[in-house]
């Protein structure tokens, strides 16, 4: 086995866009997938095992074990709203094989529902703590690039690692436009105010209703955390904020 689907259900959607949410770099893309999927009634209609995830298995309190996974949700838009394929799950690949093979199968499931358009979601990991977090793009092409720039994002030439990256390279290759969202983060803690940025973003491009103010509870619990232990500074300056950023990796 190299990677494996159980489909629950065949949804019948309407070019729908997949969003990525898998962990990376301060959980920002796993943040946001999972808000999005409690806030919009989001339905899981498949489950993905691969042999190159973690082998391990948590035991819970109840004595159930419990292993890695990735799962597919649907939902169907309102309003004017897009039909969503939410990727979501607990662990990515952690061989290069594995990771181009688990993109290739989810991008195939994608298109053979209709989609033609990917949306990725991470976190660009900062030295130092922001309060304010920046929203930072890469696209498939020039046109996608501009649409993510008129979302708030700014261009940042580096490197993508991970599925962040790849989904888009790969469909791209499969005949798939997106963009990928990095939002700033220190990386060391989930990262609630980085997901809200990334998917303030996607709600706006997508015409989503979602309420974020559990994201913002959460943003303020972390503050106050954070604060406790003197790991907040002081706003950077205008000319500070102006000097050319240094090279950082991200997913």
């Amino acid at each position: 086995m190299v990677c494996t689907i159980r489909f629950y259900e065949t949804p019948e959607l309407k070019n729908p866009v997949l969003i990525e949410g898998l962990p990376g770099i301060g959980f920002v893309a796993n943040i946001a997938a999972l808000h999005m999927i409690q806030q919009l009634g989001a339905k899981r209609f498949a489950e993905i095992r691969s042999s190159a995830f973690q082998d391990l298995a948590v035991i819970t309190k109840e004595g159930e074990t419990r292993f890695p996974v990735n799962e597919l949700y649907y939902y169907k838009g309102k309003r004017g709203e897009r039909d969503l394929i939410i990727w979501y799950g607990n662990t990515q690949a952690l061989t290069t094989f594995g990771q181009y093979e688990l993109c290739g199968r989810v991008l195939d499931v994608a298109k053979e529902l209709g989609g033609n358009f990917v949306i990725t979601l991470g976190g660009y990991k900062r030295e130092e703590m922001v309060k304010t977090p920046r929203l930072y793009c890469a696209a498939s092409d020039e046109e996608t690039v501009r649409e993510a720039l008129n979302l708030g994002a700014e261009i940042m030439v580096g490197q993508i690692f991970g599925v962040a990256g790849l989904l888009i390279g790969i469909g791209k290759f499969k005949g798939f436009k997106g963009f990928s969202l990095l939002a700033e983060t220190p990386g060391f803690y989930p990262d609630a105010a980085a997901a809200r940025l990334a998917l303030s973003a996607v709600s706006k491009y997508l015409n989503l209703k979602l309420d974020l103010s559990r994201l913002d509870l959460a943003v303020e619990m972390t503050k106050k955390v954070l604060g406790a232990f003197g790991l907040l500074e002081p706003q950077k300056t205008e000319k500070e904020e102006k000097k050319e950023p240094q090279f950082r990796w991200f997913i």
